[in-house]
């Protein structure tokens, strides 16, 4: 039986990850927005596995060569839809509204569990939870609503917004791809490992399309300013982040943490205040109520059956 101290120590682990992911959708990745989107995934997955590698790498290469090739495969497919295609997603559509309606992108990546239910029911043949249709309805109905509010898609800011509506979606999608993929290898990797093989595989894909489109050119023009935000990327919203979430989620239940990740949007309305002046329209906050609320609804019934 786990003591309240640990459950209040575990709801604060999960709140403060999700606060740093809101704080670098607003205010750390958009800065490097004048650099490669590629280069810049690249770099954030890089600089991570090089710090894993040289402090706790050795052991974990013993562990990485104990798994199987179907446990490869899913770490793979983890490594390209979360740590590859995910990443890509979301660091492009925050790129594309240029400081503007980074709240709104953000917000819609919260649409994440939607698909990764979807997903497992497809993939791992799980059941959805109670009024998961309803709920999932509510949910696209309050992200639509808080993107483009009452106009139609291809008339709101230029037709930036819609674009980068798709990336965010698309990421969310992505996102929730490698959570089913990822119930598959925590069976038999730690936690730790399965950290460190999801950087390394994402590293190792990036490479490819950063040098595909001929990103690494980016190098040269990258400033100390730049540099300086790869590395607490590296350090506190990516690798730490992570690492604090799933230790609090030892302690804590899933809807618990579910409450606990509304710090993420919540920190992100705020950030997106304090740093860029961006406010919600009345319209916009109610729809991320409603957003928020029908994801709160669907996670906490799946938890519950």
């Amino acid at each position: 039986m786990l003591s309240e101290k640990n459950k209040t120590m575990g709801a604060m682990l999960v709140c403060l990850a999700a606060t740093l992911w809101g704080f670098d959708s607003i205010v750390l990745t958009p800065r490097l927005f004048k650099l490669s989107v590629p280069y810049v995934v690249f770099m954030v997955h890089l600089l991570p596995f090089i710090g894993m590698t040289l402090i706790f790498g050795k052991d974990e290469i013993k562990n990485v060569k104990k798994l199987d090739k179907r446990d490869l495969m899913f770490f793979f497919l983890v490594a390209l839809f979360g740590g590859s295609l995910g990443t890509l997603s979301i660091v492009k559509a925050l790129f594309l509204v240029n400081f503007h309606h980074l709240t709104v992108v953000t917000l819609l990546q919260k649409l994440q569990p939607v698909f990764a239910i979807i997903l497992a029911r497809i993939i791992l043949k799980e059941r959805e939870g109670k009024g998961f249709l309803f709920w999932a309805a509510m949910a696209l109905i309050g992200g639509y609503l808080l993107t483009f509010q009452f106009n139609m898609p291809q008339m709101v800011y230029n037709g930036n917004m819609l674009l980068a509506c798709f990336y965010a979606l698309l990421a969310a999608f992505s996102f929730g791809s490698a959570t089913v993929f990822g119930k598959r290898i925590l069976k038999n990797a730690s936690f730790r490992t399965a950290l460190y093989l999801r950087y390394g595989l994402t590293t190792f894909i990036m490479f490819f399309i950063a040098s595909f489109t001929g990103s690494f050119s980016y190098i040269s023009h990258t400033t100390p300013v730049q540099w300086l935000i790869f590395v607490i990327i590296g350090l506190t919203s990516g690798s730490g982040a992570i690492l604090l979430y799933y230790k609090g989620l030892r302690y804590i239940k899933a809807n618990v943490a579910t409450m606990c990740e509304l710090c993420f949007p919540v920190s992100s309305i705020l950030f997106d205040y304090i740093f860029n002046g961006n406010v919600l329209s009345t319209i916009q906050i109610l729809s991320a109520v409603l957003m928020l609320y029908s994801i709160y609804k669907i996670t906490k019934n799946r938890a519950n059956e």
